[in-house]
């Protein structure tokens, strides 16, 4: 036994709670976890006996159900057992009613009913699947007064709340505090809980840099551990030190298994490396190990993205000859790939022949077909689809609504877009910033500034919706409306009510400074933004060079073009389009660009004939 401090703090304030931990209750595992709430009838004296409440647990299919069967539990004599509480609260916890666990939880405390450490660790966990991590801390509390030591499984579980919560540094630190002052012995699920955390956020070097340690500790690494790693390397763009992993585990007889090269496989058609796609998903079944729909999706997928969707579809039909059968997500992806190219045709063939199929179409296939519809600017058809989705019982989400809403705006309906706002309103679909921005841009892009202003300030006034996103979509509609002093006034505001502009916040100012031919402010914002921490983009280069362009200061220009250079940017559309109009009146200028960047040479060339 031995007594701990752990300090945690939340928005500022800090918490001290001291525990005492049993080092043997340490090496309890998920394992441990897993099989106290089997279905396994516990044996009495030899003999198999199965929990009172055993079929009345099966007939549980709602909410109501598991609430109603509590309020009986609590007042049957004598009192179900322990575990009978913990079978109920699991299966509430399956069907993601937390709060219920929590407060079911606090009835057995006021009743008085026995708890044990695997339902505190519920608790627990229930807590942190709510995002109330600092709730999940005060249980701690709860375990030293009921003399319960809380376990590896109990730090892990809030170690993974932390994560949830994006509280990295409070995660890795709480986890550097565990090994260093050997409280616990980290398990396989601890680490791969931290390293996953870590590699989702893209600290890469640092969930890498555990795999390292934990090769120095007791708990070797396995291929899950691998797994999370190499994931969080293709996820990331690694790819190469990926496969170095993949190697360094057959070299240490560590089997890669079908995860291994679904993630790699997925890293791969990414970056439309088809080549070593091919060579991984031979490699895979030479090892017995056979493709799964998810990596038949992720190729078909990758092939999608990469416009090739002929070339998915023939997947999809390879896939079906190898007995793997194709589910709504591949059809999704096939019918997103043809919705991305303008292929509507195309995409409803795919549609039909999913129903031909008997594959019930989901939400996200009629957004994709709504989505491809509103912009073929088809406002119609997506709106016979989107009363389909209602009939057949399904919800609109908030992106197919979202969807409709900018479609309206871009074929000028703006009185039906105003209806159909206010129709998701009465139908209880909350509006997020994605919508507002929506709606602003869509005022301002039909030249409703009164309008667009008053559901900006209405906004501002809530300071529920308010984020850099919203800002940005009204210094933008206020530039492109000509009241560049007002869009200036909101911008220099921003710090005041503590938001940081972004790139994109940048660009629209530089780009307004452009287009009411102020140039040296506009060059004076893009050394501010770098000076800011806000590095500029393609799009931010572009737009300033297209308004030294515009106002013919050509001789000015050489100094962002050799930026441009030095960052690897190229031109866009409208950048190479006012370039052909100028070098047609002094070709010499064609010589003058390409020293800068030379591959666009080649391009302007051939525009000019």
């Amino acid at each position: 036994m031995t007594r701990i401090s752990l300090r945690y703090s939340l928005n500022g304030i800090s918490f001290i709670s001291s525990f005492t931990i049993s080092y043997s209750a340490m090496a309890i595992t998920t394992r441990y976890y897993s099989s106290y709430h089997s279905n396994t009838p516990i044996s009495i004296n030899g003999r198999s006996k199965k929990h009172r409440f055993t079929n009345k647990f099966e007939n549980i299919k709602c909410l109501d159900d598991a609430v109603n069967l509590f309020n009986q539990m609590v007042r049957t004599q004598p009192l179900p057992s322990v575990m009978d509480f913990s079978k109920l609260f699991k299966i509430m916890i399956n069907m993601k009613h937390y709060s219920v666990v929590v407060s079911n939880f606090g009835e057995m405390q006021k009743l008085g009913i026995p708890i044990d450490k695997v339902m505190l660790s519920m608790v627990t966990n229930s807590y942190c699947l709510m995002h109330r991590v600092d709730c999940g801390f005060s249980m701690l509390a709860i375990y030293s007064k009921c003399g319960i030591p809380f376990d590896v499984v109990t730090l892990t579980i809030l170690i993974r709340g932390l994560f949830a919560e994006n509280k990295v540094k409070d995660a890795v630190n709480l986890f550097k505090k565990l090994v260093r002052e050997n409280i616990c012995e980290p398990n396989e699920v601890m680490y791969a809980t931290v390293m996953n955390g870590l590699g989702k956020r893209g600290h890469i070097e640092k969930t890498f840099g555990l795999l390292r340690l934990m090769e120095q500790g007791s708990t070797k690494p396995t291929t899950c551990i691998y797994n999370v790693v190499i994931d969080a390397l293709c996820k990331n763009g690694n790819l190469d030190v990926a496969v170095d992993l993949l190697s360094e585990m057959k070299l240490k007889g560590i089997p890669p298994d079908l995860f291994t090269y679904n993630s790699l496989i997925d890293g791969f058609s990414k970056f439309s490396q088809w080549e070593k796609v091919r060579n991984l998903f031979f490699e895979m079944v030479n090892h017995n190990i056979y493709p799964d729909i998810f990596t038949f999706n992720t190729v078909i997928n990758g092939l999608c993205i990469e416009g090739r969707v002929k070339d998915a579809e023939k997947v999809m039909r390879q896939m079906i000859e190898k007995g793997v059968e194709p589910n709504v997500v591949t059809y999704n992806v096939i019918m997103d790939g043809y919705c991305l190219r303008g292929q509507m045709d195309r995409c409803r063939r795919i549609f039909g022949s999913m129903k031909d199929k008997s594959i019930e179409p989901d939400n996200i296939s009629y957004a994709i077909l709504i989505s491809g519809y509103c912009k073929k600017k088809k406002l119609d058809e997506a709106m016979h689809l989107f009363l389909e989705i209602s009939q057949k019982g399904f919800e609109p989400d908030i992106f197919t609504c979202n969807t409709i809403l900018k479609g309206l705006f871009e074929v000028g309906r703006i009185g039906a877009a105003q209806k159909y706002f206010d129709e998701m309103l009465s139908a209880r679909i909350i509006p997020g910033p994605i919508t507002y921005c929506i709606l602003l841009d869509g005022y301002f892009k039909n030249g409703l500034v009164d309008e667009a202003m008053l559901l900006f300030y209405k906004l501002e006034r809530k300071r529920e919706d308010t984020n850099v996103d919203l800002y940005n979509a009204v210094i933008d509609g206020l530039c492109k409306n000509r009241k560049f002093d007002k869009a200036h006034d909101i911008f220099k505001n921003l710090s005041l009510i503590g938001l940081h502009p972004d790139v994109i916040t940048y660009t629209i100012m530089i780009n307004g400074f452009c287009l009411e031919g102020l140039l040296d402010e506009a060059k004076g914002l893009l050394r501010k933004m770098e000076e800011n921490g806000c590095l500029p983009n393609s799009v931010t280069y572009n737009v300033i060079v297209q308004g030294f362009l515009r106002s013919n200061k050509i001789s000015e220009m050489k100094a962002f073009l050799k930026e441009m250079n030095g960052k690897s940017f190229s031109f866009d559309s409208t950048t190479v389009t006012r370039l052909v109009d100028i070098i047609a009146e002094d070709s010499s200028l064609l010589d003058l660009i390409s020293d800068f960047i030379p591959e666009n040479k080649k391009l302007l060339s051939i525009l000019l004939g």
